[in-house]
This record gives structure tokens, C-alpha cells and sequence, in this order.
């Protein structure tokens, strides 16, 4: 019950509550976001291998008009024949290629003999200081290209399409939010165009075929949460074992103290025995007449300013002691 009082305070309490908030935090948020970016990368590794393997095919038989966006298909490279629209073109800013800051352009295509407009990201330009960098045209009229299919990045809030130094752009690559913003329907994936194909702008690199720390950082937050209920468990244990020490020197330097206390009093107890002992030995003595003498009464014979003890002396020595000192 002692025990329980201690680990009822409110310091143990709140390490306590800290503890069991962490671990679950851990386990179901921390250590499934890592790992699930782990399994997205894994995926998306295998979906690439897959495409640059498979030579390029006619959009349609991909993706048809009308079927929407299907995650098994990203990364495929396809055929597509069309006109550019320049009028529609954007700029997505705030780039990064090969860790320099890039402006990467976004045509929308018209597929021939449709009314279908794919968004087709034709690479990137180095931004200039001040002003709104000079991005190449691509070809007039109906050409062939090649690319790969690509989901779309989606839109944060507040961060749509807008018109900057005379320039349309956006901060993300988003069919949805560029159809809004030129009141023209697009399929909702776009196209990355592949090197050296009409119209195409810096070589965006495809992603490196690794699937990163995700899985590392999700064991590592797995661990966490196991070890902070352990080393609450070692703190609770070391406390324990504390206190019963603590206790432990407490009793042996009580029993120090109190036979302390009592050895005094033996002493004294053994000293009145030994004065009642020779009492009682003095009086056994007088009772039998015994003429000796003690020691008190000797010492009193001898002091200082008496002089010889004659009364008990042989005659021949008392005659001796009286020539010499007289009496």
C-alpha cells in the first residue's frame, strides 16, 4: 500500500500519462506514416521498372478518352499526336532540378482529331532575377511526342493558379487547377514529355530507384515506443529498490541507537553489584572477628605526618623504632 501511495503522486502520474501517449502516438501515427511512405515508394519503384521496360504505346490503348486516371498506369510511356496551346501555357515556380531552383512549363496538347486536352509538362528553364524567364515555344501545328503518364500533385488551399509578371502560374502540377483557370477541360493526369522529342524543354530526371529511410525511420519509431514503457518500467523498479535501502538503513541504525542507550546502564547495574559484593564481603569479615586490616585503614595508618606503625611491630623492631624516633 506504501508503495502504490508513491507511484499515486502527481510527478508519477503525469510520467506516467506522457508515457502511454507517446507509445500510442508511436504505433499509430508515427512508425504507419514512415512506413506507409515506404510501401508508396516501393510501389512506385515497381511501377517504373515495369515502364522503362515496355516500349512506347498509342495513348489510347493506356488510357482512352473518357476512363479517367488509373494508378497502375502512371509512368508509362505513350504515343500522342497533336497541337500545342501556347495561349494555355503555365509556369509551375518554385522547382527544383538537379538542386538548383527551376521554373518547370506546362502546354496543354489537343489530341488530333478530338476535342481531348492533355497537360503536357515540357521540362524546365533556369529562373532569371526579377523577371519572368524566357521559355522557348514549341513547334506550330501537329506533331508526335512521347511521354510518360503522371498523377496529378493536387492543390494546397491558397495556393492556385495566379498571374505573376504577366505570366500564369501555379505551384503544383494540377490538370484540375489549370482547367479552371483557362476555362478549358483536361484529363485529370498529365504527361511528362520524354527527352529529345519536340517542343521539349530541360530533362526532368526520373526518380532514383531506392526506396529511401522511410523503412528505417518506421522500425526506429516502432523501437521508441517500446523502449518508453521500458524505461518507465526500469524508473518504477529503481524506486522501489530505493526506498526498501532506504528503510533497511533506517532499521539497522535504530537497533544501533537503542543498544547505545542500554550499555550505560549495564555498566552501571554491574558497578552497584560489585559495591554490594564487597560490602557484604566486609561484613562476613566482622562478623568472624577477623583483626586484619583493610585496605582503607592502612591507608589511613600511612598517610603523610604519622609515624611508624609500632602498635602490630615484633618487639625487637619496636624497641629499635623507639630508640630511633621515641615514644
Amino acid at each position: 500500500m506504501r508503495v502504490l501511495r508513491t507511484f499515486l503522486r502527481p510527478g508519477w502520474i503525469a510520467l506516467a500519462v506522457v508515457v502511454v501517449a507517446f507509445a500510442a502516438l508511436c504505433f499509430s501515427i508515427l512508425a504507419p506514416w514512415q512506413l506507409g511512405k515506404n510501401s508508396k515508394t516501393s510501389d512506385r519503384n515497381h511501377l517504373i521498372e515495369q515502364a522503362v521496360s515496355i516500349a512506347p504505346v498509342p495513348l489510347a490503348s493506356v488510357a482512352p478518352a473518357g476512363s479517367g486516371f488509373r494508378s497502375d498506369t502512371e509512368w508509362r510511356e505513350v504515343h500522342i499526336t497533336g497541337t500545342f496551346l501556347t495561349d494555355k501555357q503555365a509556369l509551375v515556380r518554385l522547382r527544383s532540378v538537379g538542386e538548383r531552383p527551376a521554373v518547370e512549363v506546362l502546354t496543354p496538347f489537343r489530341v488530333a482529331g478530338s476535342d481531348r486536352v492533355l497537360v503536357v509538362d515540357r521540362g524546365y528553364v533556369r529562373p532569371e532575377q526579377g523577371q519572368t524567364p524566357v521559355v522557348p515555344p514549341p513547334p506550330q501545328g501537329e506533331v508526335t511526342i512521347d511521354g510518360r503518364i503522371r498523377a496529378s500533385e493536387g492543390t494546397s488551399p491558397g495556393r492556385g493558379a495566379a498571374v505573376v509578371d504577366g505570366a500564369l502560374s501555379v505551384y503544383t502540377i494540377d490538370p484540375g487547377e489549370l482547367s479552371r483557370a483557362t476555362s478549358t477541360a483536361m484529363d485529370p493526369f498529365y504527361i511528362q514529355i520524354s527527352p529529345n522529342q519536340p517542343g521539349a524543354l530541360g530533362e526532368i530526371p526520373l526518380p532514383q530507384l531506392d526506396s529511401g529511410p522511410y523503412l528505417s525511420y518506421g522500425l526506429q519509431w516502432l523501437a521508441f515506443g517500446i523502449m518508453a514503457p521500458l524505461g518507465a518500467g526500469y524508473f518504477i523498479y529503481a524506486e522501489i529498490k530505493q526506498r526498501r535501502r532506504t528503510r533497511g538503513t533506517a532499521s539497522t541504525d535504530s537497533a544501533a541507537v537503542t543498544t547505545d542507550s542500554q550499555a550505560p546502564a549495564t555498566a552501571t547495574s554491574a558497578s552497584a553489584t560489585s559495591e554490594r559484593a564487597a560490602r557484604r564481603k566486609r561484613l562476613r569479615a566482622e562478623l568472624r572477628g577477623d583483626t586484619a586490616v583493610d585496605d582503607s585503614d592502612h591507608s589511613e595508618t600511612t598517610r603523610i605526618g604519622l609515624g611508624p606503625d609500632t602498635e602490630h611491630a615484633p618487639d625487637d623492631v619496636r624497641d629499635k623504632l623507639t630508640q630511633r624516633y621515641g615514644g
